[in-house]
């Protein structure tokens, strides 16, 4: 079972994933502000979700910014792919001081990797090593829930900016064409930001994918 939240000051989707014969459950991008905790700690508890992990699909603030409430709330064991981990706890590098916000993130307990499993219950997710908004962007595969979720690497209708510290266009297109397109057509596409779709839909419609190295995100 799979229960999106809009949070933050980028609205960004934080889904709650909830084996449904086990109620365990993980969480992606609880990028939350502090006023939203209280009411999104509820929400998981009267859900009756038993929550093992927090997963990040990238280091940047408005993914992250619940990850220390939500670790000290629930117990549960951060993780962030290798490539990402030095972001969370540097404000400059996670990008909150753009904003004027000092935002640190506690150490993950697991250094994630192309490949990977996660294991919630009877679900499981595959980590695919999606680089290109930032070095270590994952996209996460869940064959039973027929669904990926792509952080801020693919959206409906767009992709990932790489004109910000630590991108980059070359490895966007390859991590869209190379792995993410490679995904069957009714694969459902939950992204960082906007509305879900699926990879037949983007692949027909989004004037983003297929480019050639010339392309600049607005």
């Amino acid at each position: 079972m799979i229960k999106s939240m809009t949070v933050g000051v980028l609205a960004t989707n934080c889904y709650l994933l909830t084996c449904e014969r086990t109620h365990e459950a993980l969480i992606i991008d609880p990028g939350f502000s502090i006023e939203e905790s209280s009411a999104i700690l509820d929400g998981i508890r009267r859900s009756g979700a038993k929550v093992k992990y927090i997963v990040n699909t990238h280091g940047h603030f408005d993914h992250i910014s619940g990850n220390r409430f939500l670790k000290d709330s629930l117990r549960a064991e951060l993780l962030i792919h290798a490539d990402d981990a030095c972001i969370l706890s540097d404000p400059r590098r996670n990008l909150s001081y753009m904003l004027g916000l000092n935002i640190s993130s506690p150490k993950p307990d697991r250094l994630l990797k192309d490949g990977e499993k996660i294991e919630i219950g009877e679900l499981r997710l595959t980590v695919m090593h999606t680089p290109g908004h930032t070095e270590g962007s994952i996209s996460l595969l869940c064959i039973e829930e027929n669904a990926v979720f792509t952080g801020d690497t693919l959206f409906a209708g767009s992709v990932g900016r790489t004109d910000l510290p630590g991108a980059s266009l070359r490895k966007l297109l390859k991590s869209l064409n190379e792995r993410l397109l490679k995904l069957p057509d009714e694969t459902i596409v939950y992204p960082g930001h906007g509305e879900k779709t699926t990879i037949g839909q983007e692949r027909k419609a989004n004037p983003f994918l297929n480019l050639n190295s010339s392309y600049h995100h607005p």
